[in-house]
């Protein structure tokens, strides 16, 4: 896929010259052909954007696309000043009757957000928030942490924070610890620059504080902030005491005293958590198998994602950590990215990132580009969900490790949600307060282990952890602020997905399929009301599946497993 950098000067010209066309447009007919000619040109500027940044993201230390991604960062915003105003224009059209009809009311709903989180007066300080997370993802992509005679990157260490040997895993906890502390005060400056960035763009477009402003950059559009509050509550109210009894119980298994420290609560089983049978090449043929047999669509969608090789999934230096799916939209095309490390989450990125990546191929006809995803947390339903399909092929993955795995990502997924929950709480207090010092924000993330996470022992024996500075490893806080609760609502319909699986797969897929196929041309509560899905804000939502997950994890086969 050839990549050149676009001429931005030729773009804003474009852009406004569609505008004038929009505004002078006499008919449907022509301002629906000037649409779609600005559709067009989003395609191609996203395809050249994407292309950069995964090449970036596969090898930061690439001179050529470290420079193009600099690019981007001052290039975008500049040219959001003249997307801004073709909202205007769209927004102002006689045809807004017809463009819904076509495309959708959710279109005009969105871009109504969009004239609310942007004006030219933040773009320096979007080019600066911009840099200063790449080179938040480049610090961490340096990281070369000794550690039992080897160096290792963050990815690359992470099997040894599960290891079943006591004394090894607790070593790399704490070796991982010692990177993050002996960097520590650029982690801590890089998000202090942050705050007060983007607590400058909240007052400059006329917020209390960033919070609003966040809201409206995450096209929140169907929910508000008390509805998240409400959620916060319910998760306390329902899945912590759950959670608590989950390690509980594990403390029991490992013979371990209750709380335990973090290297601990790592370990799930004493003869060590599940692990793939394969390596990444097993792991992608059994993807294969899973997909071949879900359904006649994921078969299609696997198979070229394989011929077309659009999956970078092994762990290299200089990669920027984590997992991602994006698209290429010149090519109809979904990119998965990964770091593989030979732990259960090898296969999670295959199912997980393919939810998306399945989400986006079958939308990847849909007029305009804007409708080809939904909104975040609607998105990470496709993945988190696509994880429970796979466990009929669980097997397949797994070997004799199966019931262990079965276990620990039911119980994962229950013990994540609190987590994800006190990650968006923090931030709420982070921007409610952007005065806070690092220590003081600290302070506040160990506060909030205790109400979250209360089997955490906080009793300094993992300095980075026990301190409350692990929040400084969570990509989004820094990257995509109020990101984090997507996941967790996401989590709550993924399992009611978990729970239609276990009674009849076909029919759950049926809805899985109603679900994601109206793409982002709905909102996240009418794509759950579409496919027969109850709200995560719903309380009785949250109650009803942590009851049903619960009840599977009490009577759950672990004889003979140590």
């Amino acid at each position: 896929m050839p990549y050149s950098r676009p001429d931005m000067e030729a773009c804003k010209k474009s852009i406004c010259e569609l505008t004038t066309r929009l505004e002078a447009a006499e008919s449907y007919d022509e301002a629906k052909k000037i649409f779609l000619e600005y559709d067009e040109l989003q395609r191609h500027l996203d395809t050249l954007v994407n292309l950069a940044y995964i090449r970036h993201s596969i090898d930061t230390r690439d001179a050529f696309y470290d420079e193009e991604k600099k690019f981007f960062n001052n290039a975008l915003p500049e040219v959001e000043e003249y997307n801004q105003k073709w909202t205007e224009a769209l927004l102002k059209s006689p045809f807004r009757k017809e463009f819904s009809e076509d495309f959708g009311e959710v279109l005009f709903i969105n871009a109504e957000i969009a004239l609310k989180s942007f004006s030219p007066e933040i773009i320096p300080e979007l080019q600066a928030e911009s840099d200063l997370t790449q080179e938040y993802e480049k610090l961490l992509a340096s990281a070369q942490i000794p550690f039992n005679g080897g160096v290792y990157t963050i990815s690359q260490i992470q099997p040894f924070k599960n290891d079943a040997d006591d004394a090894l895993r607790l070593a790399a906890w704490k070796a991982e610890g010692q990177w993050y502390k002996d960097n520590q005060e650029r982690l801590d400056g890089i998000y202090d620059e942050l705050v007060r960035l983007r607590d400058t763009m909240g007052k400059k477009l006329g917020y209390e504080n960033y919070v609003e402003l966040g809201y409206y950059r995450m096209n929140r559009n169907c929910y508000t902030k008390d509805d998240v509050e409400k959620f916060r509550s319910a998760v306390v109210k329902y899945i912590v005491p759950v959670a608590d009894k989950i390690y509980r119980d594990q403390a029991k298994r490992l013979g371990k005293r209750y709380p335990m420290s973090f290297a601990d609560n790592a370990l799930t089983f004493r003869s060590g958590n599940a692990k793939p049978q394969g390596d990444a090449d097993a792991i992608l043929a059994q993807g294969k198998r899973f997909y071949d047999e879900l359904s006649p669509e994921t078969s299609e969608f696997f198979n070229m994602m394989l011929n077309d090789k659009l999956m970078d999934v092994l762990s290299t230096e200089g990669k920027e950590g984590g997992g991602y799916c994006t698209s290429i939209p010149d090519y109809e095309a979904p990119f998965i990215f990964a770091n593989f490390n030979g732990t259960r989450d090898d296969v999670e990125t295959v199912t997980h990132e393919a939810g998306h990546a399945f989400a986006a191929w079958l939308n990847r006809k849909r007029v305009p580009l804007s409708n080809v995803w939904p909104s975040l947390e609607a998105c990470e339903v496709h993945s988190m969900s696509m994880e429970f399909f796979a466990w009929p092929w669980s097997e397949g993955f797994f070997g004799d490790d199966t019931r262990k795995f079965k276990y620990s990502h039911l119980s994962g997924a229950i013990t994540f949600i609190p987590y994800g929950t006190m990650v968006d709480h923090f931030q709420h207090i982070v921007y409610e307060k952007p005065e806070l010092t690092p220590a003081e924000r600290h302070a506040v993330w160990k506060e909030l282990l205790g109400v979250y996470m209360p089997w955490m022992k906080l009793d300094g024996e993992i300095p980075f952890y026990s301190e409350g500075e692990g929040w400084q490893r969570q990509h989004h806080i820094y990257s995509s602020p109020f990101y984090y609760i997507d996941y967790c609502l996401a989590q709550t319909v993924a399992l009611e997905f978990w729970a239609m699986i276990m009674k009849d797969l076909p029919d759950a897929w049926k809805h899985y399929m109603k679900y994601s196929s109206f793409g982002g041309s709905k909102l996240f509560t009418e794509l759950l009301s579409e496919a027969g899905l109850q709200s995560p804000f719903d309380e009785k939502c949250l109650e009803g599946v942590c009851l049903a997950a619960d009840e599977w994890l009490r009577n759950a086969d672990l004889d003979g497993i140590e």
